[in-house]
């Protein structure tokens, strides 16, 4: 990546993290995946349980791959054919993996969600959420957050998921209540009462939708 960019980056990464902090949640920055993948390692001890929503940032940057090769309990909720006992199950993990749909430049975190179980652990359950998010994903506010979520990340998704969805043809929001929509649900976190709870990874790179 250009070297202005990077620094670019770094600069609004800092601010992104001041602003996390004054919603009692923390913010680290990572330039790359590589270093993303080590800080998000040395954040979860061995021996966790350890469960995920959608988050493709996290399997790009090899974290997925490391927890199931690693020393630790993983909640595969694509390997079983009980995917509700797995997504319950979820709820009491010591650790979320998630990624956000958008954030804001002072720390407030856009998440749409189909099923659900994503934003909903998100929310309350694990004792620990952790992000990992890349630059891409930074807006100047929440209504461009929404924007993005919206027009950017779930149409993107919903063509993933091969869905019949209004935005899947236009790459548009069209507010459509069509049966596959995967805008079921809309979380905007702006505080966490719970210190220690959610923790966020910047990363330097384009990561996810």
């Amino acid at each position: 990546m250009n070297e202005n960019i990077m620094k670019r980056n770094e600069l609004l990464a800092q601010k992104v993290i001041k602003g996390l902090e004054s919603r009692n949640m923390t913010g680290y920055y990572a330039p790359t995946a590589k270093d993303a993948l080590a800080k998000a390692l040395e954040l979860i001890p061995e021996g966790s349980l350890i469960a995920m929503g959608g988050a493709m940032s996290a399997h790009e940057i090899g974290l997925v791959d490391a927890i199931k090769n690693g020393n630790y309990r993983f909640i595969d909720r694509d390997a079983t054919d009980d995917k509700r006992a797995a997504m319950l199950a979820s709820y009491d993990a010591d650790y979320f993996l998630s990624s956000a749909n958008a954030m804001t430049n002072d720390g407030v975190i856009v998440n749409i969600d189909g099923n659900s179980n994503r934003v909903s652990a998100i929310a309350q359950g694990p004792k620990h959420v952790l992000f990992i998010v890349g630059m891409n994903k930074i807006c100047d506010d929440i209504d461009g957050a929404m924007k993005r979520a919206r027009n950017v990340a779930a149409p993107i998704n919903a063509q993933r998921f091969g869905l019949t969805t209004p935005c899947t043809k236009t790459g548009a929001c069209f507010n459509c209540k069509s049966p596959d929509t995967i805008c079921c649900q809309f979380l905007i976190t702006r505080y966490s009462r719970h210190q220690d709870r959610i923790h966020v990874i910047l990363v330097g790179e384009n990561l996810g939708f």
